[in-house]
């Protein structure tokens, strides 16, 4: 078949784009903050990322509808994958503007080009110009005939004047029928530091403190424990030797694997909600994890990044930066010694 862009519609008022290979097949929100909803191996059948079980909220009466962000987020949130930026995690200020959670870049409907498909490849070119900072994000995904990666480059240009500080990350959220306890987490992160404030409802680490990847005291945090077995935690991989990990299925017999630019993004966000958090929005019912490549610890809002860590990025006026990341998809029924910066898959 020959690869493929096309303009969709889901639910009555959604505009997105479905995006395929012979191997791959995505589908973006471009109406919602360019979201990869889906990502399907064609081979297995699997869409692996997470599904909210309230459903995807349309964008025509607006997503701003709670008086508080947090909320306003969550309620949007219909799973898959976002890019958050330039803030990530709590609301807070930040030169005169409200920083909204998570970002508004993954609030706000994209503009889209298709820059070419044929028998060879297909790439598309989605762009925003953001309102409440001075920044414009940009995307190209790209897909090649017979390959089962997903090529995406992404860059933030700051138009301000003047130097701006920001947070950037992207937050692929995994789920069922992918995701269950025969997942095994490889990768070439050293170490895992817990979030210093986050408590949850069944949260097993101990806040601050940081341990050799993968054993912590008696857990093996590259496994998953069963959908009856509540667990919830933010945690953050770090000390990459390139950037890389995979999430494999062993029953299942298949994986997928992130690669990226880790001198961009130095850290990774380690979050798990495991059927553990009682109340909004997850009423113990949500089994996801997500494994975040971001440029920014803690994941508590830019604010706090800059008062505890100073890892956020800075870009001097008309500054831009840009990172590469690579979703690639396996075969394997034990897991994944190496990937490179190719998305070559060294299985175990």
């Amino acid at each position: 078949m020959s690869c493929s862009a096309r303009e969709i519609t889901l639910g009555r008022t959604m505009r997105a784009l479905k995006i395929e290979n012979d191997v791959l097949m995505l589908t973006v929100l471009v109406d919602k903050g360019a979201d990869i909803y889906q990502l399907v191996y064609k081979p297995k059948g699997i869409d692996v990322l997470w599904k909210a079980p309230w459903g995807m909220k349309e964008s025509r009466r607006g997503f701003d509808s709670a008086f508080d962000s947090q909320t306003a987020w969550l309620e949007a949130y219909a799973g898959g994958w976002q890019v958050l930026f330039p803030n990530g995690g709590f609301p807070n200020e930040y030169k005169g503007a409200s920083l909204g959670f998570h970002g508004e870049a993954s609030m706000k409907a994209w503009d889209f080009t298709v820059l070419s498909q044929s028998r060879a490849e297909v790439a598309v070119k989605l762009e925003l110009r953001l309102a409440r900072s001075p920044y414009t994000i940009t995307r190209w995904l790209r897909l090649e005939a017979g390959s089962p990666s997903l090529h995406l480059r992404e860059r933030i240009r700051n138009h301000a004047g003047e130097t701006m500080d920001c947070m950037w990350s992207h937050h692929p959220a995994y789920g069922a029928p992918f995701l269950s306890e025969h997942c095994v987490i490889d990768t070439d992160a050293a170490n895992l530091l817990v979030d210093d404030v986050y408590a949850g409802a069944a949260n097993p680490l101990p806040a601050g403190e940081s341990q050799p990847w993968s054993r912590f005291g008696e857990l093996d945090m590259a496994r998953l424990p069963a959908p009856d077995q509540p667990r919830d935690l933010l945690a953050y991989l770090t000390d990459f030797t390139s950037g890389w990990y995979a999430i494999t299925n062993t029953q299942l017999g298949m994986g997928i694997g992130l690669t990226w630019d880790a001198s961009v993004f130095p850290y990774a966000w380690f979050w798990q909600e495991l059927n553990s958090s009682p109340g909004f929005p997850f009423y113990k019912c949500s089994y996801v994890i997500a494994i975040e490549p971001a440029s920014s610890i803690p994941g508590q809002g830019l604010t706090a990044v800059m008062n505890k860590t100073g890892s956020q990025l800075t870009l001097a006026p008309g500054a831009f930066k840009e990172v590469e990341l690579k979703a690639v998809f396996f075969e394997s029924e034990r897991g994944v010694h190496h990937i490179d910066a190719a998305g070559n898959v060294e299985v175990k």
